[in-house]
């Protein structure tokens, strides 16, 4: 048995690890919600496609753009973007978990945050919506709020009042030049969180990641 295999057969003997096999990254469809803050978790799954070579397809099934193949640690994994908008991405993720007979727990769930500062990602093994359309369609269609996600700050509408119009035109919105650099190096910042996950489990990543965060230069 190769070493590879040894550490994969350790981690299948913890029962109560929480390893992910399918990767969904939030977003909407369509070349007009491209580099907005809304799309972040489209941008973190694409990068981690590129990273493990998995190519990725439109699949009607699955109601969404879709791919698998090997991770970094030779786990199968599956990485999928809705196309269903982000307000029935919980559609999506039902059709793939029922296809392939997956435990909602399998699930890691990557998208947007207002009440998080850009350079600056949270990851946790459950919790609520926290106002979050997406997820909270990802929560109605799972039937449970018991799946890790990974939360990527976007920070919030700098309006006096944060109306539900200026955070609509906020999340809609294109990330500036200097927020932009920094959320490419927290691309990179969340899959190494994600790369650790997928080895040694979602708490031992959340220990490690949680406290991390990129500043942006002023």
């Amino acid at each position: 048995m190769s070493r590879a295999d040894s550490s994969r057969e350790a981690i299948a003997n913890q029962p109560d690890l929480v390893i992910p096999q399918l990767i969904v990254g939030l977003g909407n469809p369509g070349e007009k919600y491209d580099r907005t803050r809304h799309n972040v978790g489209f941008e973190a799954v694409d990068l981690l496609a590129k990273t493990w070579q998995i190519s990725m397809a439109e699949n009607r099934r699955f109601q969404g753009i879709y791919g698998e193949g090997r991770g970094p640690h030779g786990q199968k994994i599956g990485l999928l973007k809705p196309l269903t908008y982000m307000n029935r991405s919980g559609q999506a993720i039902r059709a793939v978990i029922d296809w392939f007979k997956l435990p909602p727990e399998s699930v890691l769930v990557i998208y947007d945050d207002l009440d998080l500062p850009v350079g600056k990602i949270r990851l946790r093994s459950s919790g609520s919506a926290g106002g979050h359309n997406g997820m909270k369609s990802a929560i109605a269609h799972l039937k449970t709020q018991n799946f890790p996600r990974l939360r990527i700050g976007i920070d919030s509408p700098r309006a006096a009042h944060n109306s539900d119009k200026a955070v609509v035109s906020h999340v809609l919105g294109q990330f500036s030049k200097a927020e932009s650099e920094v959320i490419t190096d927290v691309l990179y910042l969340s899959r190494d969180a994600i790369e650790l996950g997928l080895r040694e489990g979602i708490a031992k990543a959340m220990s490690l990641y949680n406290n991390r965060s990129i500043s942006i230069n002023p």
